[in-house]
């Protein structure tokens, strides 16, 4: 029978779930749909954004455009 490893799966848990959290609170401060399912996709635009700014570059804020945009209608 083979051995499972149990220490290395709590640790990837609680940093999937930190993940997420800080995924949600980039999409609510930068004016991203919020979606768990895109969470390490890099095919998602926001999930770029998210890694751009863990990074520490600056993301696109979506804010902006959106104000830009009520202000022309």
């Amino acid at each position: 029978m083979a051995k499972q490893k149990l220490s290395g799966t709590f640790s990837t848990e609680a940093q999937v779930f930190t993940d997420l959290e800080n995924y949600k609170e980039f999409c609510v401060d930068f004016g991203y749909k919020w979606d768990e399912s895109t969470l390490y996709d890099m095919r998602s635009f926001a999930y770029r954004q998210f890694q751009k700014r863990t990074a520490g570059k600056d993301p696109k804020n979506n804010w902006d455009d959106l104000v830009a945009q009520a202000r022309m209608a």
